[in-house]
C-alpha cells in the first residue's frame, strides 16, 4: 500500500517543474511521501481552491508552492487552509525572480506565507523547512535533519583543512 502524501510540491506552470524537482528530490531521499501538481492562481483558481480545501482531510501536512512573475499562488493557497505553505519564487527572464519574491514575501497580516530563496537553491530549502515542520512529530525526520546537518560541518571543515595544505 502507497503511502499517504504529506507534502504537496504545487507550481503554477510546467515550465518551473526543473526547479520544483530539487524539492521532490529531499522529499523522497527522506522517505516522504509527496504529491505534484501544476495549479495555476490565474488560469486555474477553482482548481486551487478545491485542491486546497481538501487538502488536510487527504492527510497533507505542509505545502510548498512554486511560481514566478505575479507569483500569487503560495498566497492564494495560504488563503484557503490553515497548513504551513511555504512560497518558492520563480527566477523570471525581465526581473530575475524579484518580482516572484515581492510577490510570494508580501502577504497581508494573518494569511501568512513562509518564503525561501529564488529558484532551485529556494526549492531545496523549501523541501528542509517541509522536513523541520514534519520533524516535529517524526524521530526518524529529526535524525536525518541531525545528520544532514552534521553532513554540512563536516563537509565545510574538510575544505578549509584543504586550504590549509
Amino acid at each position: 500500500m502507497a503511502k499517504r502524501p504529506k507534502v504537496a510540491v504545487i507550481m503554477g506552470s510546467d515550465s518551473d517543474l526543473p526547479v520544483m524537482k530539487e524539492a521532490a528530490k529531499i522529499l523522497e531521499e527522506n522517505n516522504v511521501a509527496y504529491e505534484m501538481k501544476i495549479l495555476s492562481a490565474h488560469r486555474t483558481p477553482a482548481d486551487v481552491a478545491r485542491f486546497t480545501k481538501s487538502a488536510r482531510v487527504k492527510g497533507f501536512q505542509v505545502i510548498i508552492a512554486g511560481a514566478g512573475g505575479a507569483a500569487h499562488l503560495a498566497g492564494v493557497i495560504a488563503s484557503h487552509t490553515t497548513l504551513p505553505v511555504i512560497g518558492v519564487p520563480m527566477e523570471t527572464k525581465e526581473l530575475k525572480g524579484i518580482d516572484s519574491l515581492f510577490s510570494t514575501v508580501q502577504m497581508p497580516s494573518g494569511i501568512p506565507v513562509a518564503t525561501v530563496s529564488i529558484g532551485s537553491s529556494g526549492a531545496k530549502n523549501a523541501a528542509i523547512l517541509a522536513l523541520e515542520i514534519l520533524s516535529l512529530n517524526d524521530k526518524r525526520l529529526e535524525n536525518n535533519l541531525t545528520r544532514f546537518r552534521t553532513a554540512l560541518v563536516r563537509s565545510i571543515r574538510e575544505k578549509n583543512d584543504r586550504i590549509k595544505s
